[in-house]
Order: C-alpha cells, then sequence, then structure tokens
C-alpha cells in the first residue's frame, strides 16, 4: 500500500496521555453530544486519548476542534474512523474540555478552530490517533490468540485470522488494548484507498438537531440558575459613569443590578425577559469621551489621507513599481472602499458561568476553549486547574467568539453572585453595537500599461484598520500586520498572489479608528479580492481584452490558480455568448492554502440585479466529505453575498448605527442564485475550504455588473449604487 505520510514515534505517555490512570477524566473531561451521555460512558473502554470503544461496539471518537455548523466535527471523525477502520454507523463523538487537555499534556494538541484549520492543521495528528488504536486493538487481539498482528485482518471493526479462522470484536478487546504499548512506526492510508474518508456521509451531529436534543449556549437550563443581561458603553473606548439600582432593584424578579467593570452594568434576574425590561429602564449615565464625535464620513477622510501617505508597511515588492508608474505610456488608476461589517450569527453571545471560591465552570460556546479558559481563571481569581469550559457547539460565529470578552464579563458577574449558575446573555442590539466588526478599508490601484497596452507595473495601496493591531499586537512585524495582505501574498505563501507583474508594490497605510475591528468569516481576503479582481477587470476593459484572456496572460507562472479559474469559466459557459440580458464575471483567489475561483451570470433590470448562477471551483488539496465542501461553499456565497448586497456598519456620534436585522440587512431566499461546486482536488497539500470561496462572490458579480451595465461599483454594499442604465 503507498503512503501520503510517515509519522515519527510517538511516546505511550504522548498518546495514552495517562490512558487508565485518567480513568476519572470521564467526570469532567469531555461533553457529551446528547443528555445523560455521561453515564453511558462509565463503562467505556479508552484505547487512547481519541478512541473510546463501547461493550456494544460504539465507537467514540473524541473531537478537539470547535463545531459550529461548518461540518468539521463529522470529516474529523470520518478521518480518524478511516485509519481505525470501525464501523462508521456505530461511530459516535465527544468533544474534548481544555482542562482535560492540559492535564494530559495536551495530547489533543490545539483546541481553537478559526482560519479554516480544523481539518487541515490536525488531519495528521488525528489519522495517527485512529490509526494507532487500530494497531493496539489489533495487537490485544493477537496477543490473546498467540499469533503475529501481521496475520490479523479488521473490517468494520472486526478483527480476524483467517489462518485459525478466529474473529473477535473492538468491544471484546478495547480494554487490554489500552495496555499495549503504542506503535512507533504508524503509516497512514494513500487517500486512493479511503473508503469512509473522502465520502459523502450525512453528518453524525443531525439527528440531535432535528429531535431538539441540542442545546446552544444560550438555551442550558440548571436549577436555580439565574439570567444576566449587561449593557456597555455604546461607544467603544466609552465609560460607565453611573446607574440608579434603586430604580429597578423593586421590579420583579430582579435579584442584583451591578457595576462588571469600568464600561459595564448588568441586571441579574429569574428570567430573560425580567432581567431585560429592568436593564431597559434602568437610568445609565455614559462618559462617551472624544469618540462620541466621530461619524463614518470622519472615518472614511482619515482613510483617504492613507491613500497617499508615506507607509513603511510592505507586502509584496518586485521590481520598482512607483518607477515604472511615473514614465509608463498609460496609467489606470481606481479607488475602492470596503465597510464596517457585523457577524451577525443568529446566536448572540452567552456563557453560563458557576463561581465559588473553590471552583469556577463555565457552560458556552468559544472558538478558542483554552483562551476562554485562562480568561475564566484570570477573571475568576482562581488557577486554571480549578476551572473548566464546558465546550458547547456553536449557533454560528464567524470569528466573533475568537474573542473571549463575554467570557470574562460573565464571570465577573458570577463571581458577584457565589455559588448560583448565572447565565449572561447579551441582547441582539448589544450583540450588534458591541461587535468586533469586519475591518473598514479603502484601497488605490494604479496600473502602468506600455505603449501596447501591456501591464508593466502595479501598485496597490491598502489604508485602513489593523486586526492584528488591535487583538494581537505582539504578532505585529516590520511589515505591520500579517493578516493584512491576505491573498497578495508573494508565492510559497498560503494566500499568495496569482498573478505576475514585472514590477509590483502592495503596501499598508495603517489607520485604526476607535470601532474595535475582528476576524471575519474570510478575514482580510475578502476585500483584497475584491479590490485585486475588479481592478484586473477594468485593465480588461481600458485595454480592450477579454478578462479571461488577460487573466491567463497574466498567470503562466500560477498554473493551480489558473486551474481553478479555467474550471469556473468552463463551468458557467465563458466561451459561448450568454442568455439575451445576461452577463458574466469571473475572479480568483487563493486564501486559508486553497485555490478558489468563481464565475457568475447576472441580469440586471431597470437598476435591479439579479444573480442566476455561479459556479464555483476549489482546489483544497484533498476533501474529506465532498458534501460538506458543497454545503461549505453554498454557505460561503451566502455569506459573501449578504456582505457584498447589504452589508454595511455605519458610525454616528461614535457609535454603530445598526442594532438589529431591520437595519442589518441579510441576504434572502429569492436573492439566492443556483450554485454549482466543482471540487478538484490534486492532492500534495492541505488547504481550507469554508471561507476561501468568499472573497471570490463579490467581484465576480461585481464584474459580471459591470459587463451587465457598463458601471463599475467600486464601493459596496452594491444597495447603495445605482445600476440603472439610462
Amino acid at each position: 500500500m503507498s503512503t501520503i505520510s510517515s509519522l515519527p514515534a510517538v511516546s505511550r505517555r504522548g498518546f495514552l496521555g495517562g490512558g487508565a490512570a485518567m480513568a476519572g477524566a470521564f467526570a469532567f473531561g469531555f461533553s457529551f453530544p446528547l443528555p445523560g451521555r455521561a453515564v453511558a460512558q462509565q463503562a467505556a473502554r479508552e484505547v487512547n486519548a481519541w478512541v473510546v470503544i463501547q461493550p456494544d461496539e460504539t465507537v467514540i471518537i473524541r473531537i478537539a476542534r470547535v463545531e459550529m455548523g461548518q461540518g468539521s466535527l463529522t470529516g474529523l471523525a470520518q478521518l480518524a474512523a478511516e485509519e481505525l477502520d470501525c464501523d462508521w454507523d456505530k461511530v459516535r463523538f465527544e468533544l474534548v474540555k481544555p482542562m482535560a487537555n492540559r492535564s494530559r499534556d495536551k495530547v489533543w494538541k490545539d483546541l481553537s478552530t478559526g482560519g479554516s484549520r480544523a481539518i487541515r492543521g490536525s488531519q495528521d495528528y488525528v489519522r495517527m490517533g485512529g490509526a494507532t488504536a487500530r494497531a493496539m486493538l489489533v495487537e490485544a487481539a493477537a496477543q490473546g490468540w498467540g499469533v503475529p498482528a501481521s496475520e490479523c485482518r479488521v473490517s468494520k471493526g472486526v478483527i480476524s485470522h483467517p489462518a485459525s479462522s478466529r474473529s473477535t470484536t473492538y468491544g471484546a478487546v478495547a480494554g487490554a488494548a489500552n495496555a499495549i504499548i503504542p506503535p512507533t512506526d504508524i503509516t497512514l492510508k494513500d487517500p486512493e484507498d479511503w473508503t469512509i474518508a473522502g465520502q459523502p456521509l450525512k453528518r453524525i451531529d443531525t439527528m440531535d438537531k432535528l429531535n431538539g436534543s441540542l442545546v446552544y449556549g444560550m438555551d442550558i437550563s440548571m436549577p436555580d440558575m439565574l439570567v444576566a443581561i449587561p449593557k456597555a458603553c455604546p461607544v467603544h473606548g466609552g465609560k460607565l459613569k453611573s446607574f440608579d439600582a434603586a430604580a429597578v432593584s423593586g421590579m420583579r424578579g430582579v435579584k442584583h443590578v451591578i457595576k462588571v467593570d469600568d464600561e459595564t452594568v448588568a441586571v441579574v434576574a429569574d428570567t430573560f425577559w425580567r432581567a431585560k425590561t429592568a436593564l431597559d429602564a434602568l437610568p445609565i449615565e455614559w462618559d462617551e469621551g472624544e469618540n462620541a464625535r466621530v461619524s463614518s464620513a470622519d472615518i472614511a477622510k482619515m482613510l483617504r489621507e492613507g491613500l497617499t501617505a508615506d507607509t513603511p508597511y510592505v507586502g509584496n515588492r518586485v521590481g520598482d513599481a512607483k518607477a515604472t508608474l511615473g514614465g509608463a505610456a498609460r496609467v489606470i488608476e481606481a479607488d475602492y472602499s470596503f465597510p464596517y461589517q457585523n457577524h451577525a450569527p443568529m446566536e448572540v453571545l452567552s456563557a453560563t458561568v458557576r463561581w465559588t471560591p473553590e471552583r469556577c465552570e463555565m457552560w458556552g460556546p468559544t472558538q478558542v476553549p483554552d483562551a476562554a479558559l485562562d480568561t475564566l481563571a484570570s477573571a475568576a481569581g482562581l488557577p486554571p486547574e480549578k476551572c473548566e469550559v464546558h465546550v458547547m457547539r456553536i449557533g454560528g460565529s464567524f470569528g466573533r467568539r475568537l474573542f473571549t470578552d463575554y467570557v470574562r464579563m460573565a464571570t465577573l458577574i458570577a463571581k458577584q453572585v457565589p455559588g448560583a449558575p448565572v447565565k449572561m446573555m447579551w441582547t441582539r442590539e448589544e450583540d450588534m453595537v458591541q461587535g468586533r466588526f469586519h475591518p473598514v478599508t479603502q484601497c488605490r490601484l494604479r496600473a502602468a500599461l506600455d505603449a501596447d497596452g501591456e501591464v508593466e507595473a502595479l501598485h496597490m495601496r491598502i489604508s485602513g484598520q489593523s486586526i492584528m493591531a488591535y487583538m494581537r499586537p505582539n504578532i505585529m512585524t516590520e511589515n505591520g500586520d500579517p493578516i493584512m495582505f491576505q491573498g497578495l501574498m508573494p508565492g510559497g505563501a498560503e494566500m499568495a498572489i496569482g498573478y505576475s507583474f514585472p514590477n509590483l508594490l502592495i503596501d499598508h497605510a495603517m489607520r485604526n479608528p476607535h470601532v474595535r475591528p475582528g476576524p471575519w468569516r474570510g478575514v482580510n481576503l475578502n476585500q483584497n479580492a475584491v479590490y485585486l479582481e475588479c481592478f484586473i477587470d477594468e485593465i480588461a476593459a481600458a485595454t480592450g481584452q477579454d478578462p479571461l484572456a488577460l487573466r491567463r496572460k497574466l498567470m503562466k507562472n500560477h498554473p493551480k490558480h489558473l486551474a481553478v479559474l479555467e474550471a469556473a469559466a468552463k463551468g458557467i459557459g465563458w466561451d459561448t455568448p450568454p442568455e439575451k440580458g445576461r452577463a458574466r464575471g469571473l475572479a480568483q483567489i487563493m486564501g486559508f492554502g486553497s485555490y478558489v475561483a468563481a464565475a457568475a451570470e447576472v441580469s440586471v433590470t431597470n437598476g435591479e440585479l439579479r444573480i442566476h448562477r455561479i459556479v464555483a471551483a476549489t482546489n483544497p488539496g484533498y476533501v474529506v466529505n465532498p458534501q460538506q465542501v458543497d454545503a461549505q461553499i453554498s454557505g460561503s456565497f451566502v455569506y459573501g453575498l449578504s456582505a457584498m448586497l447589504h452589508g454595511e456598519c455605519t458610525v454616528k456620534d461614535g457609535r454603530i448605527e445598526q442594532e438589529n436585522f431591520d437595519s442589518y440587512t441579510v441576504m434572502r431566499l429569492d436573492e439566492m442564485p443556483d450554485v454549482e461546486v466543482i471540487s478538484m482536488p490534486s492532492g500534495g497539500f492541505w488547504g481550507g475550504v469554508g471561507e476561501p470561496t468568499i472573497a471570490v462572490a463579490a467581484p465576480a458579480v461585481l464584474n459580471a455588473v459591470f459587463a451587465a451595465t457598463g458601471k463599475r461599483v467600486r464601493n459596496l454594499p452594491l444597495k447603495n449604487a445605482d445600476l440603472n442604465m439610462s
């Protein structure tokens, strides 16, 4: 059998993480997906950290990444089950908790989920976990029979010894397998031999959604639980000046009115509605500070200044673009902008915390369980080993729960109500106003053309907000924010530019308004793809070239980028005329390790846009579940097109104006185009799926809009543009 990889030796301590000595970890180490599941685990037998097998042959695969609707839970289980050679119909799952991971020397490694890394960032050791468990189970059976393990075979959890016609099951030998020393020469299967991974299997977490047993963070209920509703200063950076607790303390159900921190007050009551009603009636005075004078126009002016300012932050440089532009026969120039956008998940931020002087626990959704645990412990004033985060599945996140501000807030509230479980929930309005917004940026692009209309140089100046300067300033480099240049980086990067220019300069003028930014599904790849891909179309139009033909010339040295673009173009029928009244557009980018492209077909009638079709092509290296890839790409288009059509957060008097879905519109079903997905995994690398194609949705449509109307939309969202052709 050919191999995809050969893995290094691993110690018994590393894989068993304490093994039998940690049997008691079942009581606190894992999150069980169904009520009462913990009781059923008592008879289960751990083979290694990844695999637990019950006497009834149920196979429990432990999942260390976060599930928030993207389906990675199923994909990771498929990878482990593939190497385990178990019966997929018997597979169930557990979610790993951060303190359990630390108590076992972080055997499950990184628990965070973001940047489309759930599968690509852990596929190797997850598969190794399944393969090692399989080897230990087979060895246990072989020792019981007194035969070499090499003479045994496995199929769907049944171990057989053909020479003696004997067989047994995983459930029968799981207890003995735990005592086997893990082998050090594990070889993983070639993907060509996959029978579980690589298949479009149904999600293993669907039934508990359908039967209503799945409890999200905002749904959790406990005996004697109280509900806390907080409110922070609506102007980011402002302070809480005063509040009149006596005005609402006598209201029905109200238990406490407390100061949470310098920015926040909260009402604690016996129900959500009573807490919210009291909070709405609570007299509060804010110290909004200087930021209360800021508007969207002020921010736009700040960013415009950055388009021409000197900047030290260079993301990609080839030759001398500025000098070439200075002597060019012709220069094409265009300015673009991209607004603030809200994550707006269906499940608002929430966390349930129970604090005592001896222990603090949190039940809630988070994308970063380890960071949430550290935040919990810090706010609780306790060491991490006296705390735990019970990881719950998430009703949408899109990057918002990479922050742990709400965990800190919930803990500070619960600490003032010792012994009682307190569920802190944000209202929709608070969730929208206190977001960590997709950063606002502007971009000026300038292309130098020679006498024959060929591109000699490109200068791309991005002016705008840095996520990392706010979120993780410690990783800033001499070139500024390392994620600012996603999709524009030199070759070899996981988000490399797909074009070759004789002279190229891509730089960043950092301008940080007071509104707090954060990673938003797709992050900076989204606006960078709009800027670059729409401007490439502008060059094509200015030089009388077909947009695909121009890209082919510029992409000769980028075969993987070009391959997905060609596939999308073929899928939309680029070389054949569209139906009368329709027009087409293209876009491509590399993001999160994957090569992606899209081709859109649209019509514009009386200024109204209709997106009829989008064809997406993706090369993520390997595909673990084709059905999930299709679903993720279709879902990413909903997100990306919603942003293009409607998504905009504006600032007035220092605060975000859009407080609910009446003013922050999302895409409706009748606006959704037909989507065709072309998966073309080439092997040799592991790329992401959930985020990359978001970036090509908007530019493909915007380029089609230009083809249909002759109007170039350079400032999003599109709802603000006049598409009438008169």
